[in-house]
């Protein structure tokens, strides 16, 4: 008898004895409550290294968001759609983009789902999905992987950016609820706690964020165009000081930080109609409200260094007319290893993909 184990309650006599499937010798034991094996290795052995209850574990409470996720939007008139991850061209802008060969023809894996949505908007109003998508960053951090699963939303006629941040509060109150009711056993494994939040999740706006973080630490950020990671950890600090809320939403980015369909603030054209919500010292959530004006998009196409030929699909439906809209997206890896203070989003990914790794080890160039 052990008490420690699920069925450390069950003694069975066993009359007969048949062997289902030959196993070799396991590289590292299972048995036991924590695998203390390094990250490589369990990745390495990840068909094997999933089988542990813990690491089960990481992947229920990911159900457990993507579920909740689908399930709260779907009661807020949301329809779920899916879009393509070969794309014709650069959605998000900047050089970290996977190119592959497309028959004749050039083209790219998707950075995210976003025109799709946006041109979906004028189809059903209010939609989200469930997309892959892909970031060739040259860099191997504990935060970052070149492919993940986008939760993404998009909603149209909204009066403004503040009300997205309504729905994301709702979403988010709703994931914890759906946590806290399905997953008190998953959650206790790693000792997680859900996130505490106020009454309302704080916003601050960029700049002022930087003054409060200036002021804490006398790092003088102020005119950069984003916060730097440590600015993250450190604005995330003082809002659970102040407000008891271990979340905040950061808005109104400068317009040269955010993509090109991002709108302007009409008070100070300079900075958007943006947010970031920030949990636990990390991004979680992205979004903000869309220019809806076909000219100024095109206009923005060009100003950002693009053809707008190039995105003559997506440009088709602000031609015929969009009402004013917006969306957000969080990343199903990134929100599970903060929920449950994972170590590294490797660890909350089933087979991650970094510059080093797809399934195995990948070989280094010789130089």
């Amino acid at each position: 008898m052990n008490p420690k184990i699920a069925t450390g309650k069950i003694e069975i006599e066993a009359k007969s004895l048949k062997i289902l499937a030959k196993a070799e010798e396991l590289p590292f034991d299972t048995g036991v409550e924590n695998l203390n094996v390094s990250l490589p290795v369990l990745l390495d052995f990840r068909s094997l290294s999933l089988r542990h209850p813990k690491n089960r574990a990481v992947f229920k409470v990911q159900e457990t968001v993507i579920s909740s996720f689908r399930e709260i939007l779907t009661k807020l008139g949301f329809t779920e759609i899916q879009v393509p991850t070969i794309v014709p061209n650069i959605t998000e802008g900047g050089s970290q983009v996977f190119k592959i060969k497309y028959f004749e023809n050039e083209a790219f894996l998707g950075q995210s789902p976003q025109l799709y949505k946006q041109i979906m908007v004028g189809v059903f109003e209010r939609v989200f999905t469930l997309a892959h998508a892909y970031r060739a960053e040259p860099s191997v951090t504990t935060r970052h992987m070149t492919e993940y699963l986008g939760l993404d939303a998009e909603m149209g006629f909204i009066r403004d950016f503040d009300e997205i941040m309504e729905t994301v509060e709702i979403l988010l109150r709703g994931i914890f609820k759906a946590m806290a009711e399905e997953c008190s056993e998953e959650l206790e494994m790693f000792s997680a706690v859900l996130p505490s939040l106020s009454d309302k999740i704080p916003r601050l706006k960029m700049r002022e964020a930087q003054q409060v973080i200036f002021e804490r630490t006398g790092r003088d950020n102020r005119n950069e165009p984003d916060l730097e990671p440590e600015d993250e950890r450190e604005i995330c600090r003082y809002v659970l000081e102040k407000f008891k809320s271990e979340l905040v939403f950061i808005t109104h980015y400068p317009t040269e930080k955010r993509p090109f369909y991002t709108y302007p603030d009409p008070k100070d054209p300079d900075y958007t109609c943006s947010f970031d919500l920030l949990g636990r010292g990390l991004e979680w959530i992205t979004g903000g409200q869309r220019i809806n004006d076909y000219q100024t998009l095109v206009d923005n196409v060009r100003k950002w260094g693009n053809k707008p030929e190039d995105f003559a699909i997506y440009l088709q439906a602000f031609k015929y007319g969009m009402p004013p809209e917006g969306g957000f997206c969080l990343g199903a890896e990134r929100i599970t290893m903060q929920i449950l203070g994972l170590e590294n989003i490797r660890q909350a990914s089933l087979f991650p993909r970094d510059m080093e790794r797809i399934d195995i080890r990948l070989s280094r160039p010789e130089k």
